[in-house]
């Protein structure tokens, strides 16, 4: 592919290009930095091509002559890449846009992106790898060299091989995005592509917002989980001492505590029927019956504790900010859910003395906001079911007023337990649940679980027949939807039954956690929309679960734009039901 491409380092010739530019309807779009992180390198150029012609603009020039957020002379190319059109082709466009916002001042406008179309086409193709190289390869046919990435940026004067190499990147957005298109249309994929792109910026952002953690008070907890730590492993050393076969001439033996061999060993010394695998979900039922059992589940929890959520997150604090800046991939799982990473604050333990780390620096408050039973909404209105549908409508304690109608008593006479045992069916449908899992769940004999498994879809007949018909849609079709057209493809052996078994629940799952995922992020971009301005910031999202940061002063207001946000989304994908945002203002990261 022979590149065309002008280096642009004046004024004039820049204030040129972006008038002939701003016409075009798409530009091919990227930039080269000089480290990973806005805050820590430099933006030093910026590519926008048509296909045929590529301007490079060097900005270490501009630089050298004022600040790039407000100079003059950039104007013209901050007003090209805040406009609604040209749309933007970017691979990977958030990385891009964060460096657009932190140096240049802008919010990058009209976006397609490569990667998660390419994320979207693949449907859940684990062998599918998504770096722009291989995707010029998958849908091109070509090479890209990706040799000059890894160059000095930051050299005085760039080489004409470091210039090529941006120029052809930018260029080849354009036909790659035409077959891309294609792909989009034909497999039904436009409206769920946008609702993508339409994300990209409001997750630039709060990257680049960050969260604040507490290092003092995170220090402070990690203190006291050492200690229990150590309190509970010396009870649980003691619980099992019975169970190891070899006494100590000075007391009790201890075992590695972290391993399975040894800790089953003393348990089943102990009369302990340990299943084949000594899952938490495996064992669980077992604690009441044997306490030493809860002990080793609950010392399970404290080690997981420090060794995920440990000292190592403090590494992650910004020097500049002094925040967590975490790395949030948009489709982390093929059911369109985040993923995040460097450090995982989707994963924060919600015990309080957690949570309550992350805080409001002084003068703001955290506004937290996620919707109620938001799967079991996107169920109802899935699955059409009028008595499913009346035990949200009623306003009632949902989990009590099914449990009314399917052990058949008045909602005031439900008891804990029927409560408990409708509510975890209430949620396990979501994820395929059989009666065999349930029973280990709830402790029933598999009979008991049986029994109340068919009581509840008898009660919910247009649930079962939801389910069951999207369990023959993945061995008909090998394929499932979410409700903007999100699409996962499955593959297996029709002679494997765990395989069979394993396509089925995830295809029964698919599209309702997957639906929860689009209405998020439909909210995210409007909720990024109604705040501009204002000094509300999107800081975390957790699945189904929101926190802005606010002065306290537009506090209330903040609330209100991000419940309405939250609400819109939700009435887009669910009408059967009523959309229901909790929503509260607090010092802390709390329940």
């Amino acid at each position: 592919m022979e590149i065309y491409f002008q280096l642009i380092t004046d004024a004039e010739t820049l204030r040129k290009a972006c008038e002939d530019l701003k016409n075009e309807d798409v530009l091919g779009f990227d930039t080269e930095t000089t480290e990973l992180s806005p805050y820590d390198g430099t933006l030093r150029l910026v590519q926008l091509s048509t296909g045929k012609d590529t301007k490079v603009i060097d900005l270490k020039q501009f630089a050298a002559r004022g600040d790039l957020r407000t100079s003059k002379e950039l104007a013209p190319l901050r007003d090209l890449l805040a406009a609604p059109k040209p749309i933007k082709i970017a691979h990977n466009a958030k990385f891009d846009a964060k460096w657009i916002s932190h140096h240049l001042g802008v919010q990058l406008g009209g976006t397609f992106d490569t990667l998660l179309a390419s994320q979207l086409i693949a449907a859940g193709d684990d062998g599918r790898r998504h770096s722009l190289g291989e995707v010029t390869s998958h849908f091109l046919g070509t090479e890209l060299d990706k040799s000059e990435q890894v160059s000095d940026w930051n050299a005085p004067e760039l080489s004409q091989s470091q210039i090529e190499y941006a120029a052809r990147d930018a260029a080849t957005m354009i036909p790659l995005r035409e077959k891309i298109v294609e792909r989009l249309k034909a497999d039904e994929l436009v409206k769920v592509a946008k609702l993508e792109f339409d994300c990209v910026m409001p997750i630039a952002q709060m990257e680049l917002n960050g969260f604040y953690l507490d290092a003092a008070r995170w220090r402070e907890q990690l203190e006291r989980v050492k200690v229990s730590q150590a309190k509970v492993a010396l009870e649980l050393q003691q619980m099992l001492a019975a169970g190891v076969a070899q006494a100590s001439l000075f007391g009790f033996t201890e075992i590695n505590l972290d391993s399975q061999t040894q800790v089953t060993d003393a348990l089943k010394n102990l009369g302990v029927p340990v299943p084949e695998t000594t899952r938490g979900w495996q064992l669980q039922p077992l604690a009441a019956d044997y306490p030493v059992v809860g002990k080793l589940l609950e010392y399970r929890g404290v080690a997981k504790s420090l060794s995920s959520f440990g000292e190592t997150i403090l590494d992650f604090i910004n020097p500049v900010t002094g925040r967590l800046h975490a790395d949030f991939r948009q489709i982390g799982a093929p059911t369109g859910r985040f993923s995040c990473s460097k450090p995982n604050i989707q994963q924060i333990p919600h015990e309080e003395n957690y949570r309550r780390c992350f805080r409001a620096p002084e003068g703001r408050k955290l506004i937290i906001a996620d919707y109620s039973q938001v799967e079991l909404r996107i169920l109802a209105e899935f699955s059409k079911d009028q008595n499913f549908i009346n035990a949200f409508v009623s306003g009632e304690d949902f989990h009590t007023t099914a449990a009314a109608q399917v052990f058949n008593v008045k909602p005031e006479a439900v008891t804990a337990d029927q409560r408990s045992f409708a509510k975890r069916l209430n949620f396990g449908v979501v994820y395929g649940i059989g009666s065999q899992r349930f029973a280990l769940m709830t402790g029933l004999s598999q009979t008991s679980a049986e029994d109340i498994m068919r009581r509840y879809f008898a009660t919910y007949r247009g649930l079962d027949a939801w389910l069951r018909d999207a369990s023959r849609k993945v061995m008909s079709e090998r394929v499932a939807r979410t409700a903007s057209g999100r699409m996962s493809r499955f593959r297996f052996d029709e002679e494997d039954r765990k395989a069979i078994s394993l396509a089925q629940r995830n295809g029964k799952n698919m599209p309702i956690q997957g639906t929860s995922a689009d209405i998020l992020k439909r909210a995210l971009h409007l909720l990024h929309e109604k705040i501009a301005g204002t000094s509300a910031r999107l800081v975390n999202i957790v699945h189904d679960e929101i926190i802005v940061e606010a002065d306290a002063d537009d506090a209330e207001m903040a609330a209100d734009k991000l419940e309405k946000a939250m609400c819109a989304a939700g009435e887009e994908y669910i009408s059967r039901v009523p959309v229901k945002v909790d929503v509260k203002i607090a010092d802390e990261w709390a329940k």
